[in-house]
């Protein structure tokens, strides 16, 4: 039995689950979505692996295109109710406010980060995983604009700023919007290797370093 997502993804594609939502933040989903497809073609062509490394699946409330900010209309994979089994979810932040008062949203969100390996979020998706339960009383960051807000809803957090991201092994938090790249590429690194996240980040041309 693979003990970890790196263990895993040698034998199967891993699969992800991008929660999508009304005024979703549009880099702080799509960032990702840019990041893991591109790194399963990377892999590909440099034969890291025989097969497709990640399978990014999104998922909203409802079976029906979602208004992300912006007016940008997207058209979610899956609803809450089918969505399938993941290895990794990604909780994104924007204007959180139908999330937060969504009761079968947080409900999802509480059971299937119960169930995944490695949960993450990007900006304020951060004040989602609070509200669900999943955070209670870990390192976390968020947007900083956000920082005061996350640290006076929940209090027992311990909220840090001016970090891309907090990496606590089974969960990971990202600052804002353009910080879910960043996040995205350290996950890429730690399951595919570091090679392999600076040829994503090369492909992507976005400079990039990891950090410890």
């Amino acid at each position: 039995m693979p003990s970890t997502l790196a263990d895993l993804v040698r034998q199967r594609t891993l699969n992800i689950n991008l929660l999508l939502y009304p005024d979703v933040e549009i880099l702080d989903f799509a960032g990702p979505y840019e990041v893991f497809s591109v790194a399963s073609r990377v892999a590909l062509r440099d034969g890291v692996l025989p097969h497709s490394a990640f399978h990014v699946h999104t998922v909203a409330a409802e079976p029906q295109r979602v208004r992300a900010r912006y007016n940008l209309r997207v058209q979610a994979d899956a609803s809450l109710d089918n969505a399938a089994p993941c290895d990794v979810l990604i909780v994104p932040g924007g204007v959180v406010d139908q999330p937060l008062a969504d009761r079968p949203t947080l409900d999802w969100v509480a059971t299937t980060a119960a169930r995944t390996a490695l949960v993450t979020s990007v900006c304020t998706g951060a004040l989602i995983l609070a509200k669900a339960g999943v955070i209670t009383g870990q390192q976390v960051t968020t947007h900083w604009d956000d920082l005061a807000l996350l640290k006076h809803d929940y209090p027992s957090l311990d909220v840090v700023g001016d970090v891309p991201y907090v990496d606590l092994g089974g969960l990971i938090t990202s600052a804002g919007i353009s910080a879910g790249i960043d996040m995205s590429l350290h996950v890429v690194g730690r399951i595919l290797g570091i090679e392999t996240a600076n040829a994503t980040a090369r492909q992507m041309q976005y400079s990039w370093r990891d950090r410890p």
